[in-house]
């Protein structure tokens, strides 16, 4: 096990010494963005979506083919009086052409529903970088908490190994404990055990990152090395009024409500008649050649044709109150979680106030005067192990609020869908 831990400890180290030697770029959390946007596959795969139902709505007013026929017509069964010129021989050659002609308002209701469609794939994906947006920032601000403590780590590493150094030297005059300057050590390869942890944290939110950016998951990149807490103060004092909280998923509903609707009147064209015509001309063997012109009109409203229509509208009309329905509780559920959201975040940020204006300058005086006292040789090595110990816990617990408003700030830029 211990074998392992050095292994994973090396490739970790060396990760990072490849990514500060490389020309590295630095990405901000906006670059991320952008990066996705225009990166991302299944992003891509609504541009063609959308690209589709385009190319659908300009055929939709297309009409049917035309139809050509070629018959042998009123053939005698004595086929030696096809060659007699008597009126009884009416056998000839029939060519016909049809051509239906579909009732102009089903043509553009049938375009008007396809277009339509855009709307809904267009919304669905400004809905889904909402979503990719939101990875990256839980994934670029664990990898930020995880570099803050790195540096904890580091700095606490060098206080403790001059503490340990100064309780040896002490040790020689009967001034410091052995035991504590053991239990001290053992703190040194907890901090070991503790920064290949944060190597770990540090190299995943990378291979993430890298994947919603469609780059190398082993390309190295440097982040911000200052982010503070955005204020959303303001919003709080605000209501939310979930009739105005119109996010693209919201929106996507709306526009498949629309398109419903539309779908809906186009349905309802079954009822109006649909025309052709039809010409014949007769290349006849007996008498003068002949031809026919007819029109045609279909005649949907007669009751066994009606049927069919009148029941997918009714349908789609009980559809449409259900995702109506639908809509409602998706924007009380936005309002619901934006306004709880909002809520944390403030809770949040009160407990990291706290921490930086009377937890942390309470723990660091109490590490500071027992410093004093041990360099004085008044003080206990244990005392002051413990007070290192508890700032440095103390430290680390702050790091982890940030981390814990970061968490919470992303959750509200999401159910608010704020994309910067």
């Amino acid at each position: 096990m211990k074998v392992k831990r050095i292994i994973l400890f090396v490739i970790l180290q060396s990760y990072l010494v490849t990514a500060n030697s490389q020309d590295t770029v630095r990405f901000t959390l906006r670059h991320i963005f952008t990066e996705i946007d225009t990166a991302y596959p299944q992003l891509q795969y609504y541009e063609s979506k959308i690209g589709s139902i385009r190319s659908s709505a300009e055929g939709a007013r297309a009409w049917m083919p035309p139809t050509v026929s070629l018959a042998l017509d009123r053939f005698p069964y004595q086929l030696p009086m096809i060659k007699e010129k008597t009126p009884d021989n009416q056998a000839g050659i029939m060519l016909s052409v049809q051509q239906m002609i579909t009732n102009p308002a089903k043509l553009n209701a049938k375009r008007d529903y396809l277009a339509s469609l855009e709307n809904v794939q267009r919304n669905d994906m400004e809905w889904q970088k909402n979503v990719l947006h939101f990875t990256a920032r839980l994934y670029y601000y664990r990898r930020y908490t995880a570099e803050q403590k790195l540096k904890l780590v580091k700095e606490y590493r060098e206080l403790l190994n001059m503490l340990i150094k100064t309780a040896r030297d002490k040790y020689a005059y009967n001034q410091a404990d052995l035991a504590t300057i053991f239990k001290a050590e053992a703190s040194l390869s907890e901090l070991a055990n503790m920064e290949t942890m944060l190597f770990a944290q540090i190299a995943e939110s990378n291979i993430g990152l890298n994947t919603l950016m469609n780059r190398n998951v082993d390309a190295p990149f440097f982040i911000d090395t200052l982010l503070t807490p955005k204020d959303y103060g303001s919003d709080y004092l605000s209501a939310v009024d979930s009739a105005q909280l119109l996010r693209n998923d919201i929106l996507s509903m709306q526009s498949r409500i629309q398109s419903m609707k539309l779908n809906t009147r186009w349905a309802a064209t079954g009822s109006k008649p649909d025309f052709g015509v039809q010409v014949a001309h007769g290349q006849m063997f007996g008498m003068g050649n002949q031809f026919s012109i007819m029109g045609m009109i279909t005649v949907p409203i007669v009751p066994w044709s009606s049927k069919m229509y009148k029941s997918e509208v009714k349908s789609m009309s009980y559809e449409i109150e259900a995702m109506q329905k639908e809509k409602n509780t998706m924007q009380l559920m936005a309002a619901q979680m934006t306004r709880e959201k909002i809520t944390m975040l403030l809770f949040e940020k009160k407990q990291l106030d706290n921490y930086d204006k009377n937890i942390l300058p309470s723990y660091r005086r109490n590490l500071e005067s027992n410093l004093l006292a041990w360099r004085q040789n008044t003080g206990n090595f244990f005392v002051l192990l413990d007070a290192w110990n508890m700032l440095l816990m103390k430290e680390m617990e702050r790091i982890d609020k940030l981390g814990q408003v970061f968490i919470v700030q992303s959750e509200y830029e999401y159910q608010r869908e704020i994309k910067q």
